[in-house]
């Protein structure tokens, strides 16, 4: 698919969604997204969930909370649009495509979308193919506000009525996937230690958001 016509497309999906639910206020501040990131997007989908799609969309059924261990929108930003990722070994054993989340919710709980609800971001090891990333503001040193609490219960149960939304979990309990159907992941010892953002945050968020039925953890 041409690089315009893709990115219509997500436009699109962006405009369209806005009809089912109303939506809280969303800055739109798009890091790059062009053929080659469309293409890395595709390989990981392929080479690390093992997914063969015409497309690096997602379907959404887990948000992902994080916190970003840094101080500003800005810095968020500025990592997150190259295409491909600088350093960090770690990671760029697996892929050269950048790490990136859909929102982004700053300190005072202004929220930014950095890609559309549906396009395929790297931020959950085994998830990604079916998980909103939702990214804070904030760190171990600098932890999360009720702002920004109160931003995401909003930006939760706004995705809620659009996706069939059954898990919010914080990055720190992504690994307790790894023995479900949920899982995909190709390779059993590409794992990193998280810590974001933390057990206060998670239960404070989700006994906010009881009424969505979210399911318990595995």
């Amino acid at each position: 698919m041409k690089f315009a016509s893709y990115l219509m497309t997500g436009v699109m999906l962006m405009l369209t969604s806005v009809g089912f639910a109303q939506s809280p206020k969303i800055v739109q501040k798009p890091i790059t997204w062009n053929q080659e990131r469309i293409q890395l997007s595709m390989d990981y989908l392929k080479n690390r969930h093992g997914l063969s799609q015409a497309t690096p969309t997602i379907h959404p059924k887990i948000v992902v909370v994080h916190w970003t261990a840094n101080n500003s929108v800005k810095a968020t930003f500025n990592t997150f649009n190259p295409v491909k990722l600088p350093g960090r070994p770690e990671l760029t054993k697996a892929s050269a495509l950048n790490v990136s989340s859909q929102f982004v919710i700053d300190r005072d709980g202004t929220i930014y979308q950095f890609l559309p609800d549906t396009i395929f971001a790297r931020h959950t090891i085994g998830l990604n193919y079916c998980a909103i990333g939702i990214e804070n503001i904030g760190s171990r040193q600098n932890p999360l506000t009720d702002a920004q609490l109160k931003a995401n219960e909003e930006l939760i149960r706004y995705l809620s009525k659009k996706y069939p939304i059954e898990y919010v979990i914080g990055h720190h309990e992504y690994q307790r996937f790894k023995k479900t159907s949920w899982w995909k992941e190709t390779d059993p010892k590409y794992i990193t230690g998280k810590d974001d953002p933390g057990d206060i945050f998670m239960n404070a968020l989700r006994g906010h958001l009881s009424e969505l039925k979210l399911k318990p953890l595995p």
